[in-house]
């Protein structure tokens, strides 16, 4: 049976949609996932390595047009989109969708506002290219893992452009063709290895804003009359095959318009993977119950198929890859409790902190990850599990398994808590009159005849 246009459907979805299309409940949280991007943006726009990135990309620049996240200085929109994309999308603190392995938000969001500020839409046109580009970058992923990244794959700069394609490309006045050859066009700049897991680097930071980038560099392209293969994502040399050997054409357009999978986005509570939330609750429980580091012989964390080899090393070389580690979180986890009362919550500077400390570091090296059937079933159900088994010097065993972290559809945080943590991180740059009044206006943005006042 031959494959369904997926290219031509996925135009098609996107250059109907009208805001008052999308349901309630997805209307409700995109203010949500707006304001925790811009959450995430304020403790990256300072950061060293977003500092290293703006003086390359920035010096290019020659039509600054377009903002960049907390700073004066400004850009072009395809530099913009990346810049932003980098600040807010390097700190694995991002939004995630499970099943597609895919951050779509740090991608889709760059890319929005840049497009925007040369077109000045409307806030509720705004809104319906992020629900798009979110559906777009997500129904990918779901059609491609997770062969995808068990061939080295990440899906945010590969399955994410895609969205960034489609939520600039309605921003600046595509319709269903000029889509679908932006989608086509897409399907070439699509990539992103995930060596990173492995090796460590810098490298992982710039992949969303790599991505934001190519999607509106590619809008622009695709309005200026370029062309992209018309089945780019589904032709039996397109994006799809080449990518996965277990590409679901059919998985990708399923319910197009009337399942939205942007509402099983998780909220990270901690900056590191979405892989490491329930391996880092495990052993908070744990600690709750007396472990304490002192006593442990050694760690094992069960982990589904697909982690094995990606957050599985137990001696990272550097702040990035300790982010990606499910050892090295969960001895921080087992420290850190000793020193606080209340909720952990393991941020840049915990694990900037301590990643040469050298207990954390013996810890993790006592810590292993292997292959788990019921993690790995929980996986395929829609979980994000991990189990977390200490063995003691005294010689006792004590096991936690966590499904559903804090954050994910079935334990989501509320939009309270998403606030809060957004006004403690702004009240840094932003007296809080200001906060409060921004807060309001990403609200009513779906009423809003522009965007003005939405970019802090």
């Amino acid at each position: 049976m031959s494959n369904p246009p997926v290219t031509r459907l996925l135009a098609q979805f996107a250059a109907c949609l009208r805001y008052q299309d999308i349901p309630d409940h997805v209307r409700a949280l995109l203010p949500v996932l707006l304001i925790d991007w811009f959450r995430a943006g304020c403790v990256g726009a300072g950061r060293d390595w977003t500092q290293r990135a703006a003086q390359v990309t920035l010096g290019l620049s020659n039509d600054p047009v377009c903002s960049i996240l907390f700073s004066t200085q400004r850009a072009d929109a395809v530099r913009a989109a990346y810049q932003n994309g980098v600040i807010a999308g390097s700190l694995d603190w991002d939004d995630s969708h499970i099943a597609a392995l895919v951050h779509p938000g740090v991608v889709i969001w760059p890319a929005l506002f840049a497009a925007a500020e040369i077109t000045r839409p409307s806030g509720a046109r705004f809104l319906e290219a992020a629900v798009a580009g979110y559906e777009t970058a997500i129904r990918l992923g779901m059609g491609l893992q997770p062969d995808h990244a068990l061939r080295g794959f990440q899906a945010t700069p590969s399955c994410g452009v895609f969205g960034a394609t489609v939520a600039a490309g309605l921003i600046l006045g595509l319709d269903e063709e000029g889509l679908v050859n932006a989608l086509g066009l897409a399907a070439s700049y699509a990539s992103g290895s995930s060596q990173f897991f492995l090796s460590g680097s810098d490298v992982k930071r710039l992949h969303a804003g790599k991505a934001a980038a190519a999607g509106v560099e590619i809008a622009l392209l695709a309005r200026a009359g370029l062309t992209g293969p018309r089945d780019g994502i589904e032709g039996e040399q397109g994006f799809g095959r080449a990518v996965s050997d277990t590409f679901r054409a059919q998985t990708m357009v399923e319910a197009l318009g009337e399942r939205f999978w942007i509402d099983e986005i998780a909220l990270k509570v901690h900056a590191g993977t979405v892989r490491l939330q329930a391996a880092i609750e495990a052993a908070q429980a744990l600690s709750r119950e007396g472990i304490v580091p002192a006593s442990i012989a050694s760690v094992e964390i069960g982990v589904p198929r697909v982690l094995l080899g990606k957050i599985t090393s137990n001696a990272p070389v550097d702040m990035q890859q300790a982010q990606m580690s499910g050892p090295f979180a969960v001895a921080m986890t087992f420290q850190l409790m000793q020193r606080v009362s209340g909720p952990l919550v393991l941020g840049l500077d915990e694990f900037e902190s301590l990643v040469g400390d050298p207990d954390v570091r013996d810890l993790s090296l006592r810590t292993t990850c292997v292959f788990d059937a019921e993690m790995d079933a929980g996986m395929i159900d829609g979980k994000v599990p991990a189990r977390v088994t200490v063995r003691t010097h005294a010689g006792t065993t004590h096991t936690q398994r966590v499904f559903f972290p804090k954050g994910c559809r079935e334990n989501p945080m509320t939009r309270e808590e998403v606030l809060d943590r957004a006004r403690l991180v702004l009240s840094a740059t932003h007296a809080p009159d200001r906060i409060e009044a921004w807060i309001r206006a990403v609200d009513r943005l779906h009423t809003q005849a522009s965007i003005d006042g939405i970019m802090l």
